[in-house]
């Protein structure tokens, strides 16, 4: 049901004036992403999109709620009730580790193999090489954990690493409300190679040769 069929009757708390517009931006954006074409995609990619802009909608909320504290209490818990923001997921990014979480699907551990957590919430460091820009199949996120972000969030299948000049690209940076798609970038390529951690170069020969080793395994 469309959110505003929802509020037909109920008056919304002042300040939902000033953010309606930008919520209706996010809307249309996400009902765009469920009507798109789904032709030559595969079948775990038809979320993605969607998984994106709820992420982007929700992360402008917190930032008006908890980072600029513009918003006021009211208008944070009407938004909530009313199911235009998800409480779970803004409560999970206050809390050490979960900053920019790109969905609670990524931390249900019985959609996990082994009862873990999604692929996405292992630093890009810690993983083998042949892993590090693997998204996750739910929700097409490489990485949400603290410090691998781009841009002020996770690291998407579709995040820009860097322009032409190997300087990053800030104008791909969400900007609400302005309703056009960011700009164009240089999109991860799947099942490239990110280059080696720089910390190896610190590891005396021995290290290395048993970290070679066990590469090749």
């Amino acid at each position: 049901m469309s959110y505003r069929r929802r509020l037909k009757n109920k008056k919304p708390p002042e300040g939902w004036e000033l953010i309606e517009e930008v919520v209706e931006d996010f809307e249309q954006q996400m009902k765009e992403a469920v009507n798109e074409e789904h032709e030559g995609k595969r079948k775990a990619e038809l979320t993605w999109k969607i998984h994106r802009i709820h992420w982007e909608k929700n992360r402008f909320v917190y930032d008006l709620m908890y980072q600029r504290k513009v918003m006021s209490r009211d208008l944070f818990d009407y938004l909530v009730r009313e199911k235009i923001a998800d409480g779970a997921l803004i409560s999970k990014w206050r809390k050490p580790g979960y900053e920019i979480l790109c969905s609670m699907l990524a931390i249900q551990r019985n959609n996990h193999n082994f009862g873990t957590t999604a692929m996405c919430r292992v630093p890009l460091r810690l993983r083998a090489p042949h892993q590090r820009i693997t998204p996750d199949v739910q929700t097409g996120c490489i990485s949400c954990a603290s410090g691998d972000g781009r841009f002020g969030g996770p690291v998407w299948w579709n995040t820009p690493m860097e322009d032409d000049k190997g300087e990053p690209e800030e104008e791909n940076r969400a900007v609400w409300g302005q309703g056009d798609a960011p700009a164009e970038g240089p999109e991860l390529a799947l099942g490239s190679k990110r280059p080696e951690p720089a910390e190896d170069e610190e590891l005396d020969d021995e290290v290395k040769q048993r970290l070679k080793q066990l590469r090749k395994a």
